[in-house]
């Protein structure tokens, strides 16, 4: 328990720190627009990825014990756990817009381009990264070991509704250290709305519960890419306009909102699918570090 609440604590600690201190750095550098929003995006993997790097290698173990693999098997599982999210998504959305509740603008191809690679880059390191390394890695890896899967998969789930309220604090804490006027402290970040907010984690956080167990071979990664595209797919359609994104969508009521649950459920509905899938073709999905940690530091006492 105390490893699995060891990386919520983790992440809510490198988010609010490189929130807090990210942009004060980027101010001194004289950075603006990308770079400056790179910055503490970079550093809150920076933080995030070594902790828990320090706290497996404590233990004996690697990085491989909680989902990674080889540079094939990361970019295999990536591409899986991006391309089912993302169908899932175009399936619903699909149906939506031929329902008349979705109206899309015409592309701008380069600025969309150009808003995917600059989005993708800053989402990788500010968010997916290292929520799934402290979160569907280290705190999935340690409830797993003990526990079954439906227990492990509210826990961490649990755990990751407390992130975001501990970034808040953490953040409110660091920020006047560097010179920096601090942000409102709450559940949800941004002046969001708390109920709706924790109701769409818990959400997500199942569904990339459920990419985290899809596939066999490095199977962090498979979360790594559904996180990816979640945040992408969300910030074209939902914020488009505001964001430069190059393409953006007009609803027909805000309650069509509700839509993205409706999404990250087929996503889990795809997940399951494809894990059965490689059940059949050669065995359950590897528990990736249940267990295999302990192991290894038992046989070097």
């Amino acid at each position: 328990m105390g490893r699995a609440l060891g990386g919520g604590l983790i992440m809510g600690v490198a988010l609010g720190a490189g929130t807090a201190v990210g942009p004060a750095l980027a101010d001194g550098l004289g950075l603006t627009g990308f770079a400056a929003r790179l910055v503490p995006a970079a550093l809150v993997s920076a933080v995030a990825v070594p902790l828990v790097v320090f706290t497996l290698r404590r233990r004996g173990g690697s990085l491989r014990d909680i989902g990674f693999g080889e540079r094939g098997g990361n970019l295999r599982a990536l591409a899986i756990g991006a391309g089912v999210t993302s169908g899932a998504a175009a399936l619903v959305l699909g149906a939506a817009t031929a329902a008349g509740l979705l109206s899309w603008s015409r592309p701008d191809v380069p600025e969309l381009a150009g808003f995917l690679v600059t989005n993708g880059a800053v989402a990788l390191l500010l968010e997916a990264l290292p929520e799934e390394t402290t979160l569907r890695g280290q705190t999935w890896t340690a409830l797993r070991g003990r526990f079954g899967g439906v227990v492990s998969a509210l826990g961490t789930t649990a755990v990751f509704l407390v992130v975001p309220g501990l970034s808040t604090v953490v953040e409110a804490g660091v920020a006047p250290l560097v010179g920096r006027a601090a942000g409102p402290v709450g559940l949800a970040p941004g002046g969001q709305n708390p109920l709706d907010y924790l109701i769409l984690l818990v959400f997500f956080g199942l569904m990339l519960v459920t990419a985290r167990t899809a596939v066999r071979r490095a199977p962090l990664c498979a979360g790594i890419g559904a996180h990816l595209a979640f945040l992408t797919v969300n910030r074209v359609v939902f914020e488009g306009d505001e964001r430069d994104a190059g393409w953006s969508v007009h609803l027909s009521s805000p309650d069509v909102e509700l839509l993205v649950p409706v999404y990250l459920l087929v996503a889990m509905a795809g997940f399951a699918a494809w894990r059965w899938t490689e059940r059949r073709r050669g065995g359950a999905p590897s528990a990736a570090g249940v267990g295999s940690v302990s192991r290894r530091a038992a046989a070097t006492r």
